[in-house]
């Protein structure tokens, strides 16, 4: 039985000012799938995730569950799609139990005030992220791991199928990170969310995502699973950087190999 589609992607072009920073990117990712997008700096990753969000202009077409973006109207959009950006906007003087609450904005109204239904939503993503000791903390008094689960919490609460995470560890230590990608797979699939990631660290993306999208100056340029896509030579030629692969039980861990330089004497 073939998968429903939950993101079709066609032809996929975004320019920015005079550079075309994202160049006929084209991909279909399945319902409930994993998907990271990878590449070096200047890739095109965030503005890809961007462009599926509508938060850029963009030629070609992005279907959300079978509807085009070009055609719907923010409201819509956001029902269908939760993006954590890289440095969410965090207001320091507002409550966790607030913030999540915000997630909610996409079914309320104009000039409306928020339900019990909203409220309960906004209740359900605080316990889910083991929230509710933190609820009537300000944001400000957060650590950075505690932050990152209540903008996780204001994503769930939004009660979007399709989940869209810039760089979601990139301010996290070790631990934490190994945390919050594991909340993430719990969540995706207790609630067949659609995650798709852009992630820095290749080791963390062959371990979790089931695919592997690799762009490089805007342009998709290989993808597939881990073990396909994480290659020692494709890594030099699109990070120029020098690295062993290694495959274990089934995972890629990508190591960097520095170059051995003879002891002074």
């Amino acid at each position: 039985m073939s998968r429903a589609v939950a993101v079709e992607v066609q032809e996929l072009t975004v320019t920015l000012g005079r550079s075309q920073v994202v160049r006929e990117v084209t991909a279909t990712i399945h319902r409930g799938e994993w998907v990271a997008l990878i590449g070096p700096n200047g890739a095109g990753k965030t503005t890809t995730l961007r462009a599926l969000a509508g938060l850029v202009s963009f030629a070609g077409q992005v279907l959300l569950d079978g509807r085009a973006v070009v055609s719907s109207s923010r409201r819509q959009i956001a029902r269908r799609v939760a993006l954590l950006p890289q440095n969410p906007q965090s207001p320091p003087e507002l409550t966790v139990a607030e913030y999540v609450l915000l997630g909610r904005t996409p079914h309320i109204g104009y000039l409306a005030t928020e339900t019990r239904a909203d409220r309960l939503a906004a209740e359900r993503a605080i316990a889910r992220l083991a929230l509710r000791p933190f609820a009537e903390r300000t944001l400000g008094s957060l650590s950075g791991g505690e932050l990152q689960r209540a903008v996780l919490a204001r994503a769930l609460a939004q009660e979007a199928p399709i989940l869209l995470l810039d760089e979601p560890t990139s301010a996290l230590d070790l631990g934490r990170q190994q945390q919050a990608l594991e909340l993430v797979d719990a969540l995706r699939r207790d609630d067949r969310l659609t995650v798709i990631a852009a992630m820095h660290d290749l080791g963390l993306a062959g371990q979790y995502a089931d695919r592997l999208l690799l762009l490089d100056r805007g342009r998709l340029v290989a993808q597939g699973p881990a073990h396909e896509v994480l290659s020692e030579e494709r890594i030099a030629t699109h990070y120029n950087a020098d690295v062993e692969i290694v495959h274990r039980n089934g995972d890629v861990f990508v190591l960097p190999r520095r170059e051995v330089r003879p002891c002074a004497r």
